[in-house]
């Protein structure tokens, strides 16, 4: 399965034409794995939050460079979203086509409805190029500003762009 998304999401960065660069590694499920044995010297690296409201009516992908601890109450009362918690294994993989641990801005690709609202850092969306996981935590892409863009544009999510308020 795994090898399916991950040639799923090389196939859509393919076919809209996003420049990327692929590297292959480890499986990785923390930013301290990741910290150890992915070796790629440069794009911003990321950290991604799925979330969603006390209701479950609401569902918020978060990104933000790896090293900031989210204020999930302070980012809930600036959004709009009130009180905000960690989405079920079931609800990431309903929404975004990923498992806990491959949490990913590429899964917004599998959002075909837009039922997700995006909330990026603005140290993110500044970045000359972001890393990320292409729907599988054995390989990070590092896509340029402007195939970032591109790929919220395909997709048809606008992303809020914050400082994301940080504990």
């Amino acid at each position: 399965m795994s090898d399916q998304r991950k040639s799923a999401a090389i196939a859509f960065l393919e076919k809209h034409q996003i420049e990327f660069e692929r590297f292959d590694h480890p499986a990785v499920f923390t930013v301290e794995e990741v910290t150890k044995l992915v070796n790629i010297d440069h794009g911003k690296r990321t950290k991604n939050l799925f979330v969603r409201d006390k209701k479950g009516r609401r569902h918020v992908l978060i990104i933000v460079p790896h090293d900031k601890s989210v204020d999930l109450r302070a980012l809930g009362e600036i959004t709009g979203h009130g009180r905000v918690s960690f989405a079920s294994p079931e609800r990431l993989l309903r929404y975004l086509g990923v498992d806990p641990g491959s949490v990913t801005l590429m899964g917004v690709i599998n959002d075909l409805e837009n039922a997700v609202e995006v909330v990026i850092d603005s140290a993110i969306w500044e970045a000359e190029s972001v890393r990320c996981h292409p729907l599988v935590n054995t390989s990070t892409v590092v896509l340029p500003a402007k195939g970032v863009r591109r790929l919220f544009e395909v997709t048809g999510h606008n992303p809020l762009i914050i400082d994301v308020p940080s504990r």
